[in-house]
């Protein structure tokens, strides 16, 4: 079964996301901005999701987790919790 590691920022509006993404290409620290700006739990782990499986997370995040590119920031991702940026930092077959 395919599994995956990654990290994500959850917040509420489309316009917060991408202003995260430019600062974040601008060299902003990903972990530091998840620690300040995630509505998740995770952010106080600097977004670190930790290793799950296909199907575990909601349809959005799979779709993007399973065939994106690594350490690659993703985003904005719209699922019913708000707007993500994810990185997907690790994968297996």
């Amino acid at each position: 079964m395919a599994r995956a590691s990654a990290r994500h920022i959850l917040v509420d509006t489309q316009e917060e996301c991408e202003d995260l993404k430019n600062q974040i290409a601008e060299g902003a620290d990903f972990a530091e901005l998840a620690k300040a700006h995630s509505k998740c739990p995770s952010g106080s782990r600097g977004g670190d999701l930790g290793e799950f499986g296909q199907g575990q997370m909601v349809p959005e995040f799979d779709r993007v987790v399973f065939s994106g590119e690594l350490n690659t920031v993703h985003g904005p991702i719209q699922t019913q919790f708000g707007f993500h940026l994810l990185e997907i930092t690790q994968r297996s077959e």
